[in-house]
């Protein structure tokens, strides 16, 4: 059975920092392009960046993260994190991972919320 479970979330000032962690089981990590996606509320959801299974040679990101959010893999634990500095109001959401194709069941998120 997949699953994906994310944690690291919460309240955070504008300006500070998170790390969210994406623990997946039931798959073969090492084998997919792993993603963080997130939807605000009352919006869809939207891609925030992927990183390549072949030991996160490659790393992209969304033009409204790119610079303050670094994605990253641990294959060993089956892991995909995300670091993100210098937090704005706007990047408040709930935060997903997933492979790159969306093609794993969704977890329940994590909740971030930025005060400003």
């Amino acid at each position: 059975q997949v699953q994906l479970v994310e944690s690291g979330g919460g309240l955070v000032q504008a300006g500070g920092s998170l790390r969210l962690s994406c623990a997946a089981s039931g798959v073969r990590f090492s084998s997919k392009t792993m993603a963080w996606y997130r939807r605000p509320l009352g919006k869809q959801r939207e891609f925030v960046a992927f990183i390549t299974r072949d030991g996160g040679s490659t790393t992209n990101y969304s033009d409204s993260v790119k610079g303050r959010f670094t994605i990253s893999r641990d294959n060993a634990k089956q892991t995909v994190y995300l670091q993100m500095t210098s937090l704005k109001p706007d990047d408040t959401s709930v935060y997903y991972c997933n492979d790159f194709n969306m093609g794993l069941p969704w977890g329940q998120g994590t909740q971030v919320t930025v005060s400003s």
